[in-house]
């Protein structure tokens, strides 16, 4: 297993990055545009482990896709030219290829079967199996279809109305793709406001889809045409480093390119509430998604309570708010968030323990974390648990501690941020 050991910093973090590509945007890129006619490109794609299993799976699936670094060049033929493969498509460690992919294995007219990794074959994939088999899926595998592996028979759906029982943008996502490709029309009734990357990108591939709140309505039988997208920096990695600069003394960072989405910038609703130096400049779009520099400077932190729909817009940034919790005057609660419990590990338990070991004053409930600070913290040993993000919030926190902390599994950042350290480097000379 790959260790790392990380040392505090001893002259503040200072310098510009610009972190990859968002890998929710990424995903739907690679997706759309192997199905649309035409060829497509993806520039500033992500390149980690994560995403490539998607590509992965389109090439199953008889999609020419090249790779030139963070360049895709992607060939598609169409929908009806997809080829039926061979052999099981391997999703890896990725929720969101298990999730999206779903949607359209099974509105696909031949037979497919799929798994993923220890950790992805725990994860419920119940939510998107039962609405699909609403519109006439036929989806088998283990505990009734609730976990991977999964077999997918190839059935033509039929549009429905789904009321969705999660907030859960891949599941929505997943059920407007097999929309795209039922008969007749589909209607998702969402429970919450999620991210809205799907309904952006359709537009660009010529897919009509109207929303309205939390009511989006799809025609069945659409074919995607190609694109070129470009891809924002992914400001789930980019709060990685606004709390570095945050909470490191004599510090200043500025972060460029970053994805701004109304439904993915609660980070910044939520560091801004707590008192965070943050400022956002040049702001512009690519194609329809925001995008700007964004600087953070050293700042002393307030407490604050993070709940209600503010959580689905931070749900993969709440490892790295709640270290910054630990620096905060007063007591910081994060409710609402059980999601957490059914991520790549249980990281309600996975941040209570890790930052628990370096000192702070922690507790987790059932659907979040109440933390007590500020509160100095300690170096040591802290496991990833194999997930991405936590291993991220460890190398921050050692940022600020009193000595060296080594950090085991660091290979697991590669699902999201495969330059993770060369960047942490680059901002600490």
């Amino acid at each position: 297993m790959s260790t790392v050991e990380l040392h505090p910093s001893s002259k503040g973090l200072h310098g510009t990055l610009q972190v990859p590509g968002d890998k929710s945007i990424s995903h739907r890129a690679v997706i759309f545009s192997a199905l649309a006619e035409g060829t497509s490109h993806v520039y500033n794609f992500l390149t980690g482990e994560d995403c490539l299993r998607t590509v992965e799976a389109f090439r199953k699936l008889g999609v020419r896709i090249d790779q030139s670094d963070d360049r895709l060049t992607i060939y598609g033929q169409g929908i009806n030219q997809l080829k039926e493969p061979t052999t099981p498509i391997y999703f890896g460690n990725s929720g969101t290829t298990a999730r999206l992919m779903s949607g359209v294995l099974a509105a696909l007219p031949f037979f497919t079967a799929a798994y993923g990794d220890e950790s992805l074959a725990k994860r419920p994939m119940d939510r998107v199996v039962v609405p699909l088999e609403q519109m006439g899926a036929k989806i088998y595998g283990r505990e009734e279809a609730a976990r991977l592996p999964l077999a997918f028979a190839g059935e033509k759906l039929t549009g429905s109305k789904v009321n969705l029982n999660v907030k859960s943008a891949q599941v929505k996502s997943a059920v407007l793709l097999a929309g795209m490709l039922a008969e007749g029309e589909t209607t998702v009734y969402e429970k919450g406001v999620t991210r809205n990357h799907t309904e952006m990108l359709m537009p660009q591939y010529g897919i009509s889809i109207a929303s309205q709140g939390q009511t989006h309505t799809i025609r069945g039988n659409q074919q995607p045409v190609a694109a070129d997208i470009h891809v924002p920096g992914d400001i789930s990695s980019a709060a990685f480093f606004f709390v570095a600069g945050l909470l490191t003394k004599d510090s200043e960072i500025t972060i460029k390119r970053v994805g701004l989405n109304s439904s993915r910038d609660g980070i910044v609703t939520a560091l801004k509430k707590m008192g965070a130096d943050l400022t956002i400049s040049n702001q512009w779009t690519v194609g329809r998604e925001p995008v700007g520099d964004v600087t953070v400077r050293s700042s002393s932190l307030q407490a604050v309570t993070i709940g209600g729909d503010l959580i689905a817009n931070l749900i993969d940034e709440i490892p790295i708010l709640a270290l910054a919790a630990t620096q905060a005057e007063g007591t910081t609660v994060i409710k609402d968030a059980k999601e957490l419990r059914v991520k790549e590990t249980d990281r309600i338990a996975a941040v209570a323990n890790n930052l628990s070991a370096l000192g702070a004053d922690v507790e987790a409930m059932e659907d979040g974390l109440m933390i007590h600070g500020p509160t100095p913290l300690t170096g040591g040993a802290l496991p990833s648990f194999g997930d991405h993000r936590i291993g991220m919030m460890a190398a921050v926190a050692s940022l600020i501690t009193d000595s060296k902390v080594l950090i085991e599994d660091k290979d697991c950042i590669n699902i999201s941020y495969p330059s993770f350290f060369d960047h942490l480097s680059q901002v600490m000379k």
